[in-house]
C-alpha cells in the first residue's frame, strides 16, 4: 500500500484520469473529492462489497427454464412478420 501525506485542497493523481483531492479534515474524518470519468465506477468500500455479494448471489441463482416460458409470448401466426424484421421485398 502506498501511503501519501496530503493537506486540505491538495490532490493525488491515479493514472491520467483520476484526481483525489482532500476537501476537508475534521477530527478523525477526512472528506475526499474524486474526479473520475463516468465510465469508472467509484464506490465506498462497503457499498462495493455489497455489489460484489449481490452479483455473486445472482450468478448462483436458479437459471430460467425456457420451456416454462411457453405461453407467455403468443406464438407467431403463419405468414406473420416479426415487428423487428426488415420489410419484405416486392
Amino acid at each position: 500500500m502506498l501511503v501519501l501525506t496530503r493537506r486540505r485542497d491538495e490532490s493525488i493523481m491515479i493514472g491520467d484520469d483520476i484526481r483525489v483531492t482532500v476537501v476537508e479534515v475534521r477530527g478523525d474524518q477526512v472528506k475526499l473529492g474524486i474526479d473520475a470519468p463516468r465510465s469508472i465506477p467509484v464506490h465506498r468500500e462497503e457499498v462495493y462489497l455489497e455489489i460484489l455479494e449481490e452479483n455473486r448471489r445472482a450468478a448462483l441463482s436458479r437459471t430460467v427454464d425456457v420451456a416454462n416460458l411457453e405461453g407467455v409470448v403468443p406464438p407467431r401466426r403463419q405468414g406473420e412478420e416479426r415487428p423487428d424484421a426488415p420489410p419484405a421485398s416486392p
